[in-house]
């Protein structure tokens, strides 16, 4: 596995709204991006521009959302996950598989429009890592 670009760090919260203005004006963020739904993921998410990355807020959309036990053991929220890009995504889940780690399920569409998957915590030195497919096929 060749360690890719940080894509973004997932970062739970109960307000989206409240949590771009932080960005905005404690961070000095400048790039927020317009907060959109993920029904297949139960998530609603907000994408926050910084010079080498993105901050990706996630607030829980309707009381099924995965989100919900996040913020119910981290009522303020907090880093949910850290994203890595890789060139392709069924290698990169065979490379996981083949060291032995977790594979949450099967690579399906992200937030970006792009394939991902989830390694679990606790193959991953207690964070849990979303793999994704890099974007546009920018390599």
């Amino acid at each position: 596995m060749k360690l890719g670009r940080l894509n973004h760090v997932g970062v739970a919260t109960p307000s989206i709204e409240a949590s771009v203005a932080h960005w905005r004006d404690v961070m000095g963020a400048t790039k927020i991006h317009e907060p959109f739904d993920l029904p297949a993921q139960g998530v609603k998410v907000c994408f926050v521009d910084t010079p080498n990355a993105q901050i990706e807020l996630i607030e829980p959309l309707g009381a099924d959302s995965p989100i919900h036990g996040f913020l119910a053991k981290n009522p303020l929220g907090g880093q949910h996950h850290i994203c890595f890009e890789v060139p392709d995504i069924h290698a990169a889940r065979d490379e996981f598989i083949a060291l032995g780690k977790r594979v949450l399920g099967e690579p399906r569409i992200g937030a970006h429009g792009t394939l991902i998957f989830f390694v679990h915590p606790k193959d991953m030195g207690g964070m849990l890592t979303e793999i994704m497919e890099t974007p546009n096929g920018n390599h």
